[in-house]
């Protein structure tokens, strides 16, 4: 089975002309950094990432950044697949966290697709409904959850295994849909219960242990 086709989690009965039409497509490269899409711009296509990863962000009249979700392989841009079905500008900004690669669907391509095959039509339509779940957790984060909660979230998922978390204030202020000063703020009174050590360019998880209870007990 062909890469795409493993990335799409398609199985492998699809028909043989819908097979062969993807595999005539070209590998897009980009490069940690680069902005693939701005709000406003038309979706050039449906993205198939085989490797890397890709944020997709969006900017309030005040200039605050939120990190709405994140695009790995195996998933969809709910963006894209929005703009290419209701043809719709994009209205958030998407990035190359990584190197990344993968293949772009033309829309005339992927709106035949989407007539002709069974397997692609579903998966479309799955990877759509979990991006759309996981904004809305978003949207029930930033609404509802304390920005402390949802930042010792986020510093325990992005902890490596020496408990290092390679981010800036601005970063993680982003990743949570708060302001920089607010997120410094907390890390100071973090630092200051000896559960977090600043460092210059991150920070390090003094006490795992008492960081997830600590979340635990936000949620009781």
């Amino acid at each position: 089975m062909p890469l795409w086709s493993h990335a799409l989690g398609i199985s492998g009965d699809i028909d043989e002309n819908v097979r062969a039409e993807l595999q005539k497509l070209a590998l897009h490269q980009v490069e940690a950094g680069e902005v693939l899409f701005r709000p406003g711009d038309p979706a050039r296509g449906f993205i198939v990432l085989l490797k890397g990863r890709i944020h997709v962000y969006l900017t309030g009249r005040n200039g605050r950044e939120l990190l709405l979700y994140r695009v790995e392989p195996g998933e969809s841009c709910l963006q894209t697949t929005l703009g290419l079905l209701g043809d719709a500008p994009y209205h958030g900004e998407g990035v190359a966290e990584t190197d990344a690669e993968g293949y772009l669907i033309p829309p005339a391509l992927f709106l035949r697709l989407m007539a002709q095959s069974e397997g692609f039509r579903s998966f479309v339509f799955r990877a759509f409904a979990h991006r759309l779940s996981d904004s809305l957790f978003v949207l029930e984060q930033v609404a509802f959850v304390k920005v402390e909660e949802r930042l010792v979230r986020e510093l325990l998922q992005r902890a490596d295994a020496e408990g290092r978390v390679s981010a800036t204030h601005q970063q993680l202020a982003v990743a949570i849909g708060s302001a920089r000063e607010v997120v410094s703020r907390r890390l100071d009174a973090l630092a200051s219960a000896g559960l977090i050590a600043l460092e210059r360019g991150g920070l390090r998880l003094s006490d795992r242990a008492r960081l997830a209870q600590r979340l635990a007990a936000a949620r009781d």
